[in-house]
């Protein structure tokens, strides 16, 4: 499986909510996301472009792997596999113990909306701004269809701009670092 998504900055988060509800889109719940980012012992994922993360929210911990990005007409696509754990904290040990270092963490107040089959996602990031991701999961190559649809919702909630192929976390990195995405 792999996800389509769009990530645009705005300066404002509001008259994309306004739209979403026009649209019809249905809330699915405001959460705060606490993610914490590793890298392995025997490869670079900065340099694969991978990642792996332990992602905290309200009552849970999900385990992501993510592989390396992929063209999709010109928004970013890659594989993204999950899985719930009992306790993130204990699998965090268990990283530590196989040798895998901490990157960073992203912290992220992020509110869920579904339109049609495209996840709609209003981001504030801290130290980097809000966001706004429309994600679509799509099969083998079917990204074409994918990009679409991502197209046709991003103008009908008033999402415009240059799409950021970058992830939360190079862009904290980046802006750690000094250097622009």
């Amino acid at each position: 499986m792999l996800e389509i998504e769009l990530k645009v900055r705005v300066p404002s988060l509001d008259p994309v909510r306004r739209q979403l509800v026009m649209s019809k889109a249905v809330f699915s719940g405001r959460n705060h996301e606490h993610d914490v980012y590793y890298n392995a012992p025997h490869r670079d994922f900065g340099v694969t472009d991978e990642a792996v993360r332990v992602r905290y929210t309200d009552d849970h911990a999900v385990i992501t792997y993510k592989g390396a990005k992929i063209g999709a007409s010109g928004l970013k696509a890659r594989e993204e596999l999950n899985t719930a754990v009992e306790s993130g904290e204990v699998f965090e040990m268990i990283l530590d113990r196989l040798g895998f270092t901490r990157t960073a963490e992203v912290n992220k107040w992020r509110e869920n909306y579904q339109l049609g089959t495209a996840a709609v996602s209003l981001d504030s990031v801290d130290e980097l701004g809000t966001f706004v991701e429309v994600e679509v999961l799509a099969e083998g190559d079917d990204h074409v269809a994918a990009a679409a649809q991502i197209e046709k919702i991003s103008k009908e909630i008033g999402v415009h701009g240059e799409p950021i192929l970058a992830s939360y976390l190079e862009l904290l990195l980046s802006k750690w670092s000094g250097v622009q995405s």
